[in-house]
């Protein structure tokens, strides 16, 4: 596994959602954790043959790179409230394929209103909102998993 493919795996991983990634190979262990933001805060890197490459430096300097640049975010956040996944399984921003979607960033919702579509062991469970507000962030990309308590959507109460 060269540089290249640790850093696009890093990059994958923390957009993901996943809160940790482990990936064993012959002669490669890497452990990716993450936090519910996406930064990645923690990569175990253990290669039992001799090193071709200084790979460990790499994801060294995105771990610090990415605590920098999640701080603004967290401030502008802290207003807005977080509904988050109360299941696992799949995230669908649509009904079906030819309908429109639930809700968009800027959409106005009430208490009750379908967020979106959560498909588990083959049910597609419908996410309600809990509170009335505007969509300001869509959190999760369509058609991709999600974990118990994951953000989903940012909502300004206001």
């Amino acid at each position: 596994m060269d540089l290249k493919e640790i850093q696009n795996l890093i990059k994958f991983v923390a957009n993901s959602g996943v809160a940790e990634v482990k990936l064993e190979m012959d002669d490669v262990k890497i452990t990716i954790r993450t936090t519910l933001e996406g930064n990645t805060q923690e990569i175990t890197y253990m290669q039992q043959a001799p090193a071709q490459h200084a790979l460990p430096q790499a994801p060294a300097a995105t771990q610090a790179i990415a605590p920098v640049a999640a701080a603004p975010a967290a401030d502008d956040n802290s207003k807005y409230i977080t509904i988050k996944s109360p299941i696992i399984g799949t995230f669908y921003r649509k009904p079906s394929p030819d309908k429109a979607v639930f809700v968009e960033v800027g959409s106005s919702i009430g208490k009750g209103d379908v967020l979106c579509v959560i498909e588990a062991m083959k049910l597609f469970n419908e996410i309600e909102s809990e509170i009335s507000g505007k969509i300001v962030k869509i959190l999760v990309d369509d058609m991709s998993p999600v974990e118990f308590d994951q953000p989903l959507f940012l909502v300004d109460p206001s």
